[in-house]
């Protein structure tokens, strides 16, 4: 199987503040905020949804196909690409613009502050899931507001099952528009927060969302997740965490791991938990691309980490 990955490719900036945000941002005066963070760690990273999907599910054995618009700057990440074996062929170049960019500041209770450029982004809806060829199944994450629009309408044309992934691109659209989206989608990924906005938005319960789609996934963060399939909730347990460096990216790999499931024919309990240590050993370590792992280290690990094989 052949997934096709639509959404962003940018280049992170990753700053660690060694404090806590709430003990800097007074809640009475948020209306006249004026706050800076002293940030010594930093680092700059390859990033974006599509980009951290892919490299997520080739490490799991997938042939990931991402489809992106990115800019003028993206020679590094494409040889990055290309050094992971990840097929680039519908990430297309927009010369006028830079590849988007995002500046995150990360404290110590693994809360975020993040500034986005969209940069090339913007032009996502160039791309058509029409032009690629072989594809069964599909993921709509964060990208270009037209992008998203688009691609999961041409994923319904062309009967191909997709998940829809709003993440930080869920405010962008209104509640009628969600439920477009939902009703086109076979499966929704959120996170928790996520969640609360996307019932807050279309004014139903999540378990009257879930009934629209094959399964609701939602993320809870160091509380596992909650899979909504079949009239049921199923609760998956978090993989156990070897010490946290860094929280970006883990919702990233998650999905991967959904991916992974979803193309293997696996059981939403098996999947969701080999989405779990995605996350896991994706927190382990500094960036969105930086772990890596065999496929008898995977194996190895879910073993110790659930008590049953792969």
């Amino acid at each position: 199987m052949t997934a096709l990955i639509c959404g962003s490719y940018a280049y992170d900036t990753i700053m660690v503040f060694r404090d806590r945000f709430k003990n800097h941002i007074l809640p009475e005066k948020v209306h006249i905020l004026n706050v800076s963070f002293l940030v010594p760690d930093m680092r700059r990273e390859f990033g974006g949804c599509a980009g951290n999907i892919a490299y997520n599910l080739k490490l799991l054995g997938n042939a990931p196909l991402p489809m992106a618009t990115v800019g003028q700057d993206f020679d590094a990440y494409r040889q990055w690409m290309d050094k992971c074996g990840i097929d680039g062929r519908h990430v297309k170049v927009i010369d006028s613009t830079y590849t988007a960019q995002a500046f995150i500041t990360t404290d110590m209770d693994d809360n975020q502050i993040t500034a986005f450029h969209p940069g090339a982004m913007s032009h996502a809806h160039e791309n058509s899931v029409h032009d690629a060829e072989g594809v069964t199944l599909g993921i709509v994450t964060p990208d270009g507001r037209d992008g998203m629009v688009e691609h999961a309408r041409q994923f319904a044309e062309a009967g191909i099952p997709f998940i829809f992934d709003p993440g930080q691109g869920l405010p962008m659209f209104s509640g009628d528009e969600l439920l477009r989206f939902i009703d086109q989608a076979s499966w929704v990924a959120v996170n928790d927060y996520e969640g609360q906005l996307l019932e807050q938005r279309t004014g139903l319960a999540l378990h009257d969302l879930a009934g629209k789609v094959k399964a609701l996934i939602v993320t809870k963060g160091a509380k596992g997740s909650h899979i909504y399939a079949d009239g049921h909730r199923i609760e998956i347990p978090n993989a156990p965490v070897r010490g946290v460096a860094d929280p970006t990216g883990c919702g990233d790999a998650y999905r991967a791991g959904l991916l992974h499931g979803l193309m293997h024919g696996l059981d939403w309990e098996t999947t969701g938990r080999i989405a779990s240590l995605m996350g896991a050993i994706k927190v382990e370590h500094h960036g969105t691309q930086n772990h890596h792992f065999s496929e008898h280290e995977f194996k190895a690990r879910f073993y110790e980490a659930f008590a049953y094989h792969l």
